[in-house]
């Protein structure tokens, strides 16, 4: 693979006054990936900070409840600190951007959780954060913000565009391009120019690692299944990773269906984009006949947006990663349904993972080796998103 591409997807589309940062950012990043004194810091953040490893969880009453030939078990990265996967990626470039001599942190956020795990290293290591989130984002996740704040970062709502996810984006790359010499972007998925897709899957595959060995801790075999939702892909490419080789193992993602494919509002790039290029990486995207980004719509924030990470784009053409779209009511259900038999608040952007779980048990694949669901985070921050479905009798 050239550097920076996943087949034809992934490359570095940016003006012209982001080309040096990113090659300050890559030739540190190509220097600290073989350190062993590096890994080693971070690998001892992750333990004594982050609380990894994050343990696994069967979910026999969702077994049950299903009919599922195989176990169901859970990777729980909503016990991690700050409550989702988000921090292991804040963390690797926080002390990537410290080697730089960064001291001022930009980032965006769409459920607020990789803004609030951005803030809360920011804290610990005393430095500046200032966070851009959609004004429709910075209303369904009022929670977060207020967490934001209380740990000392910036929250600067976007109002132009869609004001959701990827009006965030654009307004953090404007700000990092304004000062890139004092400020760094720690971008939260694994999107965007070179190296950022490949800086946040390597930091987001201990997810996999642990997954994996923790499975076969447990079992004689590896999973029939391997699930998670995937909006911008971090979460997934993260537990995918360690599976990728493993053509015995099938591998989905969840989409955001929101209302419907068919409607037009939803967020499934593989159902209903084409290839373009957005945010600096050429991917699939919603997009017009005229190459203007479509709206997109997701009950979960976290997955409220019209593009998707380069290497799953090259995934879904290889057809090793099965994406399918699953709707707002779905996952809504899923929701009730873990919250009920299994004692855990999902995310709702976790509560696609499970919902298509469902569906695919329910329609008959073999689940006989059991299946691995990256449970990606809690859904505290989601209730009053959930009230407001319930009041209005989705």
């Amino acid at each position: 693979m050239v550097a920076g591409r996943y087949g034809k997807y992934g490359g570095a589309y940016v003006p012209e006054t982001l080309i040096e940062p990113l090659r300050r950012i890559e030739e540190t990043w190509s220097r600290l990936r073989v350190d062993a004194g590096f890994d080693e810091e971070f690998q001892r953040w992750c333990r004594d900070y982050i609380g990894r490893p994050s343990p696994l969880t069967r979910a026999d009453r969702l077994e049950n409840a299903w009919g599922s030939a195989g176990q169901v078990w859970l990777k729980r990265e909503d016990l991690n600190h700050t409550g989702a996967h988000k921090i292991n990626n804040s963390l690797g470039q926080a002390l990537v951007a410290r080697e730089m001599g960064c001291r001022h942190i930009i980032a965006e956020t769409g459920a607020g959780q990789h803004g609030v795990a951005t803030a809360t290293i920011c804290a610990k290591l005393g430095m500046r954060c200032t966070v851009y989130m959609g004004a429709v984002d910075v209303a369904r996740q009022a929670l977060n913000v207020w967490r934001m704040r209380l740990l000392g970062a910036e929250v600067v709502p976007v109002e132009t565009g869609t004001a959701t996810l990827k009006d965030a984006i654009n307004d953090a790359m404007r700000a990092w391009a304004a000062d890139p010499d004092n400020s760094y972007y720690l971008l939260g998925s694994a999107l965007g120019p070179h190296p950022y897709p490949q800086m946040v899957r390597h930091f987001q595959s201990v997810i996999g690692r642990e997954a994996r060995q923790q499975w076969l801790e447990r079992h004689a075999s590896l999973p029939s299944a391997v699930i998670a939702c995937v909006g911008g892909g971090s979460n997934g490419i993260g537990i995918y990773s360690a599976f990728l080789d493993d053509r015995d193992v099938a591998i989905y993602g969840a989409e955001a269906g929101g209302h419907g494919v068919e409607t037009g509002a939803h967020a499934s790039r593989f159902a209903g984009g084409i290839p373009g290029v957005l945010h600096g990486t050429r991917t699939y995207l919603l997009q017009d006949t005229d190459g203007q980004i479509r709206e997109t719509h997701s009950v979960s924030a976290g997955l409220d947006y019209p593009a998707v990470g380069p290497e799953h784009a090259a995934l879904h053409d290889a057809g090793r990663v099965t994406y399918l779209p699953v709707s707002d009511v779905d996952a809504l259900a899923s929701f009730h349904e873990v919250t009920r038999l299994e004692g855990i608040f999902p995310a709702l952007e976790s509560s696609h993972a499970t919902a298509l779980a469902r569906q695919l048990v329910r329609s008959g694949v073999d689940v006989s080796r059991g299946i691995l669901i990256n449970l990606s985070g809690r859904g505290e921050k989601d209730i009053p998103t959930v009230q407001q479905a319930m009041q209005e009798g989705a």
